[in-house]
């Protein structure tokens, strides 16, 4: 017999979808009638899609709420047993980088920017920065739920350097950069490495995971602006002696 938790994440998942999708597809069938007038055989197809893409929302979504939060509290939780806390710093890195390599959000993103750069700003370049970025900031977020280290000591020094940055940084990295901070926060993100969070946190016995557990998805966002906007800095530098020895 299925258990009933099973049941009722299999009815939340679905409900969660219709309400995500069935929105988009009202609107398009409205524009269809008043202002497209696509053919059928292109309405056909536009919709045959989005009844696929809600199969496979579903299906990821249903996969991550009985796999990766459960699996990323159990991992959070044994880290968070262990008597060397300066471990959950390169635990952090590792899952982290992994996590985010992962995420869809964050490759489809890396794919518009070359197509949108003409292959200036390649999509691999793009990737690293981003998942290198989220690597660090969840390992220092692991290491702030260790030490019981209040969030602001990270996130307030961080979104300094972000405006700092800006001013040094081209605007084309910088659009990338905010961009990249919203997607590295997918599915991902915010099933597993939260999960990952609030179970070290409630490991540790004597910390309220509300307090220490919850924020790390705070410090995902910020990442990205930093590590995006450090790479359009490093391109630059790199490029500058090239362009001075053009100059007559």
């Amino acid at each position: 017999m299925i258990e009933k938790p099973f049941l009722e994440e299999l009815g939340a998942t679905g409900w969660s979808v219709v309400l995500a999708l069935l929105p988009l597809a009202i609107i398009f069938m409205v524009f269809q009638i008043f202002l497209l007038n696509l053919p059928r055989k292109d309405v056909r197809e536009i919709l045959t899609g989005t009844l696929m893409a809600a199969a496979g929302l579903f299906l990821f979504l249903l996969g991550v709420g009985i796999g990766f939060m459960p699996f990323g509290r159990a991992i959070g939780a044994a880290l968070g047993a262990l008597s060397q806390k300066w471990l959950l710093l390169p635990a952090g890195l590792l899952l982290g980088f992994v996590t985010t390599w992962g995420e869809p959000a964050v490759r489809i993103l890396a794919d518009q920017v070359e197509e949108a750069s003409n292959g200036s700003i390649r999509r691999s370049l793009v990737l690293y920065a981003v998942c290198i970025g989220v690597s660090v900031f969840v390992g220092l977020g692991m290491l702030r739920i260790g030490y019981e280290t209040p969030i602001l000591y990270l996130l307030v020094p961080g979104y300094a350097l972000v405006i700092i940055m800006m001013w040094f940084s081209e605007k084309s990295f910088v659009a990338v950069a905010v961009d990249a901070g919203g997607v590295a926060t997918g599915p991902l993100a915010n099933t597993f490495l939260l999960a990952l969070a609030l179970g070290a946190s409630a490991a540790l016995g004597n910390q309220d995971p509300v307090l220490h557990g919850l924020g790390l998805v705070a410090l995902i966002a910020l990442a990205p602006l930093i590590s995006v906007m450090m790479l359009g800095l490093l391109i630059r530098w790199k490029e500058a002696p090239k362009k001075f020895r053009k100059e007559p």
